[in-house]
């Protein structure tokens, strides 16, 4: 059963051509996480060439789209310059919006979300809000709770956030980005 259509979809929206990789390693060599990964960043590429349903559903419930940290050493490695982070930020999107998740990203997803809210409400980066919201959604109360009286005693925790002068500006950045988004899924 072919799916070339999501390797189009792809390539429209990241401008990545996965029919360039012509499987040399070098992205997986230079990746600190390949070892950590279902499938390390070669393979991924050689799955979605495959242009099969089934590999393209095992990439979207993999770990390896969540780990990859956009570090871009796969782009700097890579003789043909596949934008490798970028095609790995579209494919977690598309793991979201098809709710193909893999156990191990929902951390991932709640921390991201949790910093998303911090910057859009305060401006800023707050960092025990962020902690606070982050452990609310994951249910991970305990977890670093002895380093947290050491980070508050060293001024690296503050207990009211610091605010930018026009927040609204930053709620109408997030409000026409979502915006942008639900048009572009159209």
């Amino acid at each position: 059963m072919e799916h070339k259509g999501k390797i189009t979809d792809l390539q429209s929206h990241t401008g990545v051509e996965v029919m360039r990789c012509y499987q040399c390693g070098k992205c997986t060599a230079g990746c600190v996480l390949a070892t950590d990964m279902n499938f390390p960043p070669s393979y991924v590429m050689r799955l979605l060439q495959t242009g099969t349903k089934e590999n393209y559903i095992k990439i979207l419930g993999s770990n390896s789209i969540w780990l990859c940290l956009n570090c871009e050493n796969c782009l700097g490695r890579c003789p043909m310059e596949i934008d490798i982070p970028k095609m790995m930020d579209y494919l977690r999107t598309q793991a979201i919006k098809e709710n193909i998740l893999h156990p191990d990203s929902k951390p991932i997803i709640s921390f991201h979300r949790s910093f998303l809210d911090s910057i859009k409400y305060t401006g800023r980066l707050y960092e025990l809000g962020l902690i606070a919201e982050f452990k609310a959604r994951t249910f991970r109360v305990t977890q670093d709770l002895t380093i947290a009286p050491a980070m508050f005693l060293k001024g690296k925790l503050h207990l009211l956030p610091e605010k930018i002068k026009d927040r609204m500006t930053m709620k109408r950045i997030f409000a026409k980005t979502i915006e942008n988004v639900k048009t572009e899924n159209k």
